[in-house]
């Protein structure tokens, strides 16, 4: 299991960090983003090494981009003794730990998640992986890194749009085990959330989740509730002018998936309409005209979870209890998407 590092001055911490490590080059991959805002942060102080930026933006996460990290570790004549630094959101973590994860047969990475999103969801559990021909996440591994690096500092280099995709890990995370984390989040305006407290306590909630079922055989699906409708309308939206951010995905998924939640699960009417209510006053309504609808329900086929042809979702029994592997029928999925369109 990773070893997560809280730090209240990431530049400082990180060069202790790598005082104590052992290794032959050091190599940084970040994105277009992360380079202009976030790597000046830390860079001042570091040792020698070489860096690799990529386009920003999730339509990057492919193998093509993959080809060109690859193309730069090997011109770089990195060995298995190389430590690569992942600096960046959820994109660069997932890309970059896949990367290192399978060059040479796999090389030490370290990840310093800079977004809210990848600070309480991607940087704990090893999942690694890039999309495939529209599908999310579709090609990838589990494996740790050897650390995790967090810090609040990146957080101020962020547009409200991320921090707030950011947030929708959170209000998951309460919905799955904490009533009292998410009874908390109504009682205050999102954007003024003590976010180090916040980071601390999301990553807490995830890694007991991971550590007890590192592979997803069982408990750990529960992560996933609100990521089946979400990934596919996160997909089916990836590549056109409606783009939406990871979180904001997320929402939909969770309001769709609450609604299941009170169909299958025992979820009461009140607390769906707690959940869509919180949601909604974050997130809003995306119109998401009829045309669009039979193909989002048809990209929930693919979702990883699925068993043979069953699609499996991880559902509410109530507000900080989930459940897992309850299939649901395409009829339900259209139903719960009718349900969304409805608010």
């Amino acid at each position: 299991m990773d070893s997560v590092i809280f730090s209240s001055s990431i530049q400082n911490d990180f060069v202790s960090f790598l005082s104590r490590q052992v290794y032959t080059q050091l190599g940084i991959i970040m994105d277009s983003n992360t380079e202009k805002y976030c790597y000046p942060l830390i860079a001042e102080k570091l040792p020698a090494h070489k860096h690799f930026a990529f386009e920003a933006g999730e339509v990057h996460k492919n193998l093509n981009t993959c080809t060109n990290i690859w193309q730069w570790m090997t011109d770089c004549g990195f060995d298995r003794k190389t430590l690569i630094i992942n600096l960046g959101g959820g994109v660069t973590g997932d890309m970059g730990g896949f990367c290192a994860s399978t060059y040479k047969r796999g090389i030490p990475f370290v990840n310093i998640p800079t977004t809210l999103l990848s600070q309480v969801d991607a940087s704990v559990g090893g999942k690694l992986g890039i999309d495939f021909n529209g599908f999310k996440n579709h090609i990838g591994v589990f494996t740790d890194p050897i650390a995790v690096l967090i810090s609040d500092e990146f957080l101020k280099t962020l547009p409200q749009a991320e921090l707030r995709s950011g947030y929708a890990e959170v209000i998951k995370h309460g919905l799955i085990q904490h009533a009292d984390y998410f009874s908390c989040m109504k009682s205050q305006d999102w954007e003024n959330q003590d976010w180090k407290t916040i980071i601390e306590k999301s990553v807490s909630i995830k890694k007991e989740v991971v550590e007890k079922d590192p592979k997803e055989s069982g408990l750990r699906k529960i992560l996933n509730f609100g990521h089946t409708i979400g990934h596919a309308f996160e997909s089916y939206y990836l590549d056109t002018a409606r783009h939406l951010l990871h979180g904001e995905a997320i929402a939909i998924g969770m309001i769709t998936e609450a609604f299941l939640s009170h169909k299958k699960s025992g979820l009461t009417v009140e607390e769906l309409n707690q959940i869509s209510e919180f949601l909604l006053e974050v997130y809003g309504r995306i119109d998401v005209p009829p045309a669009d609808v039979t193909e989002i329900i048809s990209l929930c086929s693919q979702d990883k979870k699925n068993d043979a042809d069953r699609i499996n979702f991880s559902l509410l029994r109530k507000i900080g209890q989930c459940d897992y592997n309850i299939i649901c029928s395409l009829e339900d999925i259209e139903e719960a998407i009718t349900y969304y369109r409805s608010l």
